[in-house]
């Protein structure tokens, strides 16, 4: 990733903000479009909204949904209404607003589909607050209030599995071309990406239809495990990338009868997931790289921001690693980082510097897991850095060595990470006080509902033996 000025669709085919409902006719015709999923990101990153005809949705009528969709868990529970002060089945519809620049086609439909991805507003037009989308769009702009333009690049990793209807069976790796089952400690290895090179082929042949860039897939040490590396750009429109990835992996992987899984830690022999976030910063006037000087040295903000992710990114881990099972990932000896630490070119550190030439100066936060809801994750990890910049911090030196050696850092589960998040005055200030209030009430009735669970782990070693 270099720090340039960010990329954005350019295609002919995409229609661009400004487009009309002619052009959009025009667009639909070309297409041969007769249905339009209307999509909104709720608060786990799940696509919320309605599909309607394409004739009806030509006409760019204003489309509601109901609040409660920024009120439910992973599970379908719904919580944190009263600090709306009304009841679950009284609650204020919400406009659904289309950004026609991410109109696409789903060449995974069975009738000519395309998807719009959709802004949460209030009647009276104002953003909702709680809602992802709005949470990252608000710390974005707050970059470029100072004259400042973010520049991001995730990378994500998932797993292929077998078919799981039983959630009470593990997961295993599906069967390749070869016949075998995918083997682990196979990073970077071209023949385990073509033990599912069908699978592969539909992923790109997916995203070139959806006019979606991929930079590289590639191969990562776990079994069936791959890595999807997404060209730079803007951090709303990257945002949007990933959210459409994840579902179009999904759908090539359900052609192939198989499973493409974002969970952290789905195979408990195998490594994580994570969604790697690397981040430069432009000046807009400039078009330069704050982060480096004219003579190729590192700015005192490449600093600040570093010192911003130290301080803050362990009090936002609930955003990076949202759920119970993001923990069985950041574990010593886990591949994964347990601290804040950084270092050049140095993959064990949890804020990792790149090599790059000087004007792409990046910070790679590779805390994140795959499972995070991508607006979120990159909202909470910018915040964090912007704070580090408007504050004039000073990071800890750069470490050298194996940083896996050194103290945990982070939260050890999700309740201690809550209350980190709790008690952080500075990340509600930016992130919006309503937004993690309502954030908090439902990864807390996530939790709760998770202790009801009684896993094999205490039938194996409690049953029979307490």
């Amino acid at each position: 990733m270099t720090a340039i000025e960010p990329t954005k669709p350019t295609d002919v085919e995409l229609l661009g903000a400004g487009a009309s409902p002619d052009t959009l006719r025009v667009w639909l015709r070309q297409h041969r479009i007769e249905e339009i999923d209307c999509a909104v990101p709720d608060i786990a990153g799940v696509a919320r909204g309605k599909t309607m005809p394409a004739e009806k949705f030509v006409k760019l009528d204003p489309t509601h949904l109901p609040i409660s969709i920024f009120h439910q868990t992973i599970t379908g529970d719904y919580v944190g209404f009263e600090e709306d002060g009304q009841a679950l089945y009284a609650e204020s519809d919400l406009l659904m607003v289309p950004d026609l620049n991410t109109i696409r086609p789903a060449p995974w439909a069975s009738s000519p589909t395309a998807q719009v991805i959709h802004d949460a507003t209030w009647q009276s037009g104002e953003p909702v607050q709680i809602a992802p989308r709005n949470v990252l769009k608000h710390i974005v702009e707050l970059y470029y209030k100072e004259g400042w333009k973010p520049v991001v690049a995730p990378e994500l990793e998932f797993y292929l599995t077998k078919a799981n209807p039983d959630p009470d069976y593990p997961l295993e790796p599906p069967t390749g071309r070869s016949g075998r089952a995918g083997a682990g400690r196979q990073a970077y290895s071209l023949g385990a990406v073509d033990e599912y090179d069908k699978i592969v082929d539909d992923i790109y042949e997916f995203a070139e239809r959806q006019y979606l860039k991929i930079d590289t897939i590639i191969q990562e040490g776990g079994a069936a495990q791959l890595e999807i590396n997404l060209l730079h750009g803007d951090p709303v429109d990257l945002a949007d990338q990933v959210f459409l990835f994840k579902r179009t992996i999904r759908e090539a992987a359900f052609t192939h009868n198989c499973y493409a899984t974002f969970m952290a830690k789905p195979l408990a022999n195998e490594p994580g997931s994570a969604m790697h976030i690397h981040q430069s910063i432009v000046d807009i006037k400039t078009g330069k790289n704050i982060f480096t000087q004219e003579n190729g040295e590192p700015t005192p903000r490449f600093f600040n921001f570093l010192a911003g992710q130290q301080l803050y990114l362990p009090a936002a881990m609930c955003l990076l690693a949202p759920y119970v099972n993001s923990y069985r990932r950041l574990v010593p000896g886990g591949a994964a980082p347990i601290n804040v630490e950084w270092g050049n070119d140095n993959r064990s550190a949890g804020l990792r510097i790149p090599f790059s030439p000087p004007a792409a100066r990046r910070v790679e936060n590779r805390l994140a897991g795959s499972d995070a809801n991508p607006y979120l994750a990159l909202a909470a990890s910018l915040a964090c850095g912007y704070l580090g910049m408007k504050k004039k911090l000073d990071p800890r030196a750069a470490i050298v060595g194996n940083a896996y050696r050194n103290d945990h850092q982070l939260p050890r589960g999700l309740l201690e990470a809550l209350l980190d998040f709790e008690e952080s005055k500075e990340l509600h200030d930016i992130l919006g006080k309503r937004f993690c209030h309502v954030y908090l009430d439902l990864k807390r009735s996530e939790f709760e509902e998770f202790m009801r669970v009684i896993s094999p782990w205490e039938r194996e070693h409690l049953l029979l033996s307490v």
